[in-house]
């Protein structure tokens, strides 16, 4: 039994999710892309005590567990550069968080929970 599986489930995809927190989650997302885990992580913290904000909270986290994967695989790409391998590799980490970010911005604007298809998730 690996950590993996005990990973929980998505909150059910919901329509009636308020336009603010909806906003707030595509925040966390997108600033993903520009502050690593900086921008999900500050976001969190502001939302992570208010229950009546779980869905901002839930992508919020998941935002920054993503952000916290993508940075730990960009260090492992400068130790790797010393073989040349990760000089071809931290271009498609950054590409990949680019698209994965804008791609769960979308679904949190729909009001849908994205689960990043992998992230280890380190905060729970």
């Amino acid at each position: 039994m690996s950590e993996f599986d005990n990973v929980p489930p998505p909150p059910p995809a919901t329509t009636d999710v308020p336009a603010d927190q909806r906003t707030m989650a595509l925040a966390a997302h997108l600033l993903g892309i520009f502050t690593w885990f900086i921008g999900p992580l500050i976001i969190w913290l502001i939302n992570k005590d208010d229950a009546s904000k779980a869905f901002v909270t839930d992508q919020a986290k998941e935002a920054l567990n993503f952000q916290i994967t993508i940075t730990i695989a960009m260090l492992i790409c400068i130790v790797l550069t010393i073989v040349i391998i990760g000089g071809i590799l931290a271009p498609i980490v950054g590409i990949l968080n680019l698209v994965f970010c804008i791609i769960a911005a979308v679904k949190a604007n729909n009001g849908e929970a994205y689960r990043y298809p992998f992230a280890l998730r380190l905060v729970k």
